[in-house]
């Protein structure tokens, strides 16, 4: 690894750990893009390595955070964390078997829909 590469994952690490932090996301839409058009990663490999980067340390500091200020409803947390695990291990069997260019469209369009829904509103 050079010192370039190291230097463009911290920093995608940091936007991304601050966007995650700020609105609660950044794995799909800071990681994943950034891993496949700055370093050159394919499809599969960003979503595999954008995996593993928030496996464990996905917003720790951050749940301190909104813990404290009393935003989190630990209850549907959970339920939520269940259906997350059963989820992504079906999605990741599903996606690991989608040829990379087609994988790549569908996570496009996945996010513009999302961004249109948010943006127009019901």
């Amino acid at each position: 690894m050079t010192i370039s590469q190291l230097i463009l994952l911290l920093a995608v690490g940091l936007m991304a750990g601050f966007v995650g932090g700020a609105l609660g996301l950044g794995g799909g839409i800071i990681i994943v893009p950034a891993l496949i058009y700055i370093l050159h990663f394919s499809q599969h490999e960003a979503q595999g390595t954008s995996l593993m980067v928030l496996l464990f340390p996905v917003g720790i500091f951050a749940v301190i955070n909104y813990y404290k200020a009393g935003y989190i409803d630990w209850k549907l947390s959970l339920i939520l964390m269940l259906g997350v695990v059963i989820g992504s291990y079906f999605g990741s069997k599903v996606s690991i078997n989608i040829p990379d260019d087609i994988l790549k469209k569908i996570f496009g369009i996945f996010i513009i829909l999302v961004g249109l829904k948010m943006i127009l509103g019901k």
